[in-house]
C-alpha cells in the first residue's frame, strides 16, 4: 500500500457518494478511485480500480453490500472494507464482520471519523462504531453464555482480578473504552492528550492480555462496571 490510500465509494444513494466524495478529496493522502451503486458494480469496480479500501453500503439493489463483502473477501489480496450504513442492528454487525468487514460505522458518524477510519483501517487495524462495538460485546457474550460451563460470577471475579492490576488513570482509560468511546473523546472527557490515551491503551493490551479495544470493552462488561 502506497502513501496515498485509495478508496473506492459503493452505495446505491449518488447524493452520499457525492457527499463522501467531496469529504475524501479534501483529504491529501487519499485519493477516490472510482463508485459503484451496487454490490455487483463494487465487484467490477475493485477489479479495475484496485483500491485500498472499500466504503460499502448494505442495503443495495443487484447486490448488497454484505454479500459483495464477501465475495471481496475470498479474492486473493482483497481491500479493506468499511460498512458505512444507516442501520446498527446486531445482526448487520456481527454478519459485516463475519463477511470480512475490517471496520462498521453509521452514516451519521462525523466526517472527520470517517476519515480517521479509513486511515485506520488501511493500516491493518479495524474500526467500529461504539454502538457497534456494544453489538459485537452483546454478540460473545450471549455466546459464552451459551456455551460456557462457569457461572456469571467467576467471569466477573476472573474480569476484576485483572482490572485490579491496572493504575487508577489505567482504569479510568479502561471504563472509558468499555463504553465506546474513541481516543479523542477519551482525551477530552479525562483532560489528556490523544498520543497519552493511546499509550494507556496500549498498557491495557499488555496488563489485561487483550489484543483490541472489544476485548477491553468486555473485560469491563464481565466485571459489571459498565
Amino acid at each position: 500500500m502506497g502513501e496515498v490510500i485509495r478508496v473506492a465509494l459503493v452505495d446505491d444513494d449518488a447524493l452520499v457518494r457525492s457527499a463522501l466524495g467531496l469529504m475524501i478529496g479534501g483529504q491529501a493522502d487519499i485519493e477516490l478511485v472510482g463508485e459503484a451503486s451496487n454490490g455487483e458494480e463494487a465487484l467490477s469496480l475493485v477489479r479495475t480500480s484496485s483500491p485500498d479500501v472499500v466504503l460499502m453500503d448494505i442495503r443495495m439493489p443487484v447486490m448488497d453490500g454484505l454479500e459483495a463483502t464477501r465475495q471481496l473477501h475470498a479474492k486473493p489480496s482483497p481491500p479493506r472494507v468499511i460498512v458505512l450504513t444507516t442501520f446498527d442492528a446486531d445482526e448487520y454487525v456481527t454478519t459485516a464482520l463475519a463477511a470480512g468487514a475490517d471496520g462498521f460505522l453509521l452514516k451519521d458518524t462525523p466526517p472527520g471519523d470517517i476519515v480517521t477510519a479509513i486511515r485506520q483501517v488501511a493500516a491493518g487495524d479495524p474500526m467500529l462504531s461504539p454502538s457497534a462495538t456494544a453489538s459485537l460485546i452483546r454478540q460473545i457474550r450471549t455466546e459464552a453464555a451459551d456455551t460456557s460451563s462457569h457461572p456469571a460470577e467467576a467471569r466477573a471475579d476472573a474480569a476484576l482480578a485483572r482490572l485490579s492490576a491496572l493504575t487508577e488513570r489505567e482504569h479510568e482509560v479502561a471504563l472509558a473504552v468499555g463504553r465506546g468511546l474513541s481516543n479523542a473523546e477519551i482525551a477530552k472527557e479525562l483532560f489528556l492528550s490523544v498520543p497519552t490515551v493511546k499509550a494507556h491503551v496500549g498498557r491495557l493490551f499488555d496488563k489485561l492480555g487483550t489484543t483490541n479495544r472489544v476485548q477491553i470493552a468486555i473485560c469491563v462488561h464481565d466485571a459489571g462496571l459498565i
